[in-house]
């Protein structure tokens, strides 16, 4: 299960997704944000499918790595849809079991917030795949960097970002070592109630902490040792430019989001 967490995980390619600027890739994974709220009928979920599906085509990522990011999640996925299902009423009951029923708008809306759940998975995670945490720091610092005039730490806030983002792999590697060394002292992480299996991970989540801040305080050392003071008067390798292929992909994400307007104004 570790191994199907892909937050923070980026895949190096040479693609025009991975090519964007991040600071387009942000903005448009922000449009599709919106387009994914603004969709109010199952139905229109055709066009945040044909978006994601396109972008996953040309960034070169298979169906399986999309999917991997989705798999975590599916327990909270069927609660989600389980909840929808029973309690959101309707009128036109299908099933009824004592107080639970089952209507015809509770399925739909069942499906509408599962699907939105799902769509928000796969397109906040090709920005990840597709864009480095360096990258992706620096789009979001210079994004940021306007609200300076009102003290915003934009700097502190893409570096926590970029460490955040760097270190879930490690975190996720490190825990799968540790559970595999407590199984073969005979430790069972798998059997048992719930109940059962949260008190097996207690001996799991006090070595990972201590592993974490050790990883802290020899990052904290680290960046003392290189001087580290802040984003003033820092200097960048890579100068961030907009191209053709910017404004490309900004048409046709602006195209997706009129589509599912017009076909909000429609319903």
């Amino acid at each position: 299960m570790l191994k199907d967490i892909t937050l923070g995980q980026y895949m190096p390619g040479n693609s025009v997704v991975h090519r964007l600027d991040p600071r387009t890739k942000i903005i448009l994974t922000t449009v599709y944000i919106a387009m994914i709220f603004l969709v109010s009928s199952p139905v229109w979920y055709v066009v945040p499918l044909l978006y994601v599906t396109l972008a996953a085509r040309v960034a070169g990522l298979s169906f399986r790595q999309m999917l991997k990011s989705v798999k975590p999640l599916r327990v909270l996925l069927i609660l989600t849809f389980v909840l929808n299902l029973f309690f959101s009423g309707g009128t036109t009951v299908w099933v009824r079991w004592g107080i639970l029923a089952v209507t015809r708008e509770g399925v739909l809306l069942a499906v509408h917030f599962s699907m939105r759940l799902i769509f928000l998975v796969l397109g906040t995670s090709i920005l990840t795949l597709t864009t480095s945490p360096v990258a992706l720091s620096d789009g979001i610092e210079i994004l940021l960097r306007p609200l300076r005039v009102v003290h915003f730490p934009a700097h502190e806030l893409a570096m926590m970002m970029t460490i955040a983002l760097r270190f879930i792999p490690t975190l996720i590697e490190e825990t799968d070592k540790i559970m595999k060394a407590q199984q073969a002292r005979g430790a069972d992480f798998e059997s048992g109630n719930l109940i059962a299996r949260a008190k097996a991970m207690v001996p799991l989540l006090v070595p990972l902490f201590v592993s974490a801040f050790r990883r802290a305080g020899e990052l904290a050392m680290a960046m003392e040792a290189r001087c580290y003071h802040g984003g003033e008067g820092r200097t960048r390798l890579r100068i961030l430019r907009f191209t053709r292929e910017d404004a490309q992909a900004s048409a046709v994400s602006l195209l997706a989001l009129a589509v599912v307007i017009a076909g909000r104004a429609l319903l």
